[in-house]
């Protein structure tokens, strides 16, 4: 298959990088079909992508014709029979590996087998995630980023199996959403999240250890490094449970204490302190 074939586009999972993928497809034109089990997520990724395209209509970036417009290429479905017909899927459930293998396989039951299926993980092996289908050399990961209407990169992970021509229609697709892909090797945390993590793994470090508070280790990366974000912003904006699922998942894939989640992490997760979404993380919202 290649990139004029790809007319409409399956998503799965409605959470925050589910709306904005499908925002981005709808904009370029394609027409998406977004599953997620509850209607309420549903109902909400509505919402918040509607919300999103209004301020690009605020902005003079979009008129309110083209809004409607894409948010008339959009329909929502809680079953995957809808995705029967689509001509590309990206999958953005839950970071977790057997969820998803559950997916690829139900995917690989409903969708037609010449068609690609990637995922949107941000650290879980594609090659293993291919293994649960038939049609492994037509799997691959397509990690966008986080907002995804805004943030160029996606990174693309061919897996052990995956063939070149799904890699070249997944850049091909990366450059009509107008995005650079960069190709990244089937390894834990890929690139992105393999150098990420483990400076906010570090950054928690120094607030458990008295060596700084979150303000001055977040006020030291932006001043000093220039990063636009202090880790610990960022973490909490990730949501602090997804940056520990992602370095459980380094290291349990590479066996080096250096991915070992930082016990103050864990300990916020576990009292539900995840970030912006939970209202409270390193800093209250």
């Amino acid at each position: 298959m290649n990139i004029d074939q790809v007319r409409s586009v399956g998503v799965i999972g409605a959470g925050t990088m589910g709306n904005g993928i499908a925002q981005v497809f709808a904009t370029a034109g394609f027409e998406v079909r977004v599953q997620d089990v509850s209607p309420g997520a549903l109902d909400r990724a509505v919402k918040t992508v509607t919300r999103s395209l209004d301020k690009f209509v605020e902005k003079s970036k979009l008129t309110a014709a083209d809004r409607d417009a894409i948010l008339g290429r959009i329909s929502t479905s809680t079953t995957l029979e809808p995705l029967a017909e689509v001509d590309f899927v990206v999958e953005a459930a839950v970071e977790h590996l057997e969820t998803k293998k559950a997916v690829f396989q139900a995917l690989d039951g409903v969708t037609r087998p010449e068609i690609v299926l990637s995922s949107n993980t941000s650290s879980i092996s594609i090659t293993a995630l291919g293994a649960a289908t038939r049609r492994p050399d037509r799997v691959l990961g397509m990690h966008f980023m986080n907002p995804v209407p805004l943030m160029t990169l996606v990174e693309l992970i061919r897996g052990q199996a995956t063939s070149p021509e799904s890699m070249t229609l997944a850049s091909a697709l990366c450059a009509r959403l107008g995005k650079t892909g960069v190709e990244a090797a089937d390894y834990p945390g890929f690139i992105a999240n393999r150098i990420l993590m483990p400076m906010i793994n570090e950054a928690v470090f120094a607030v458990m250890e008295g060596v700084g508070t979150p303000e001055a280790v977040d006020a030291v990366m932006k001043l000093g490094m220039n990063h636009p974000m202090g880790p610990l912003t960022l973490a909490d904006f990730i949501g602090l449970d997804v940056c520990l699922a992602i370095l459980d998942v380094l290291y349990e894939g590479f066996r080096d204490p250096k991915y070992r989640a930082c016990p103050l992490l864990r300990r916020m997760v576990a009292a539900g302190h995840l970030g912006r979404k939970s209202g409270q993380g390193f800093y209250r919202y």
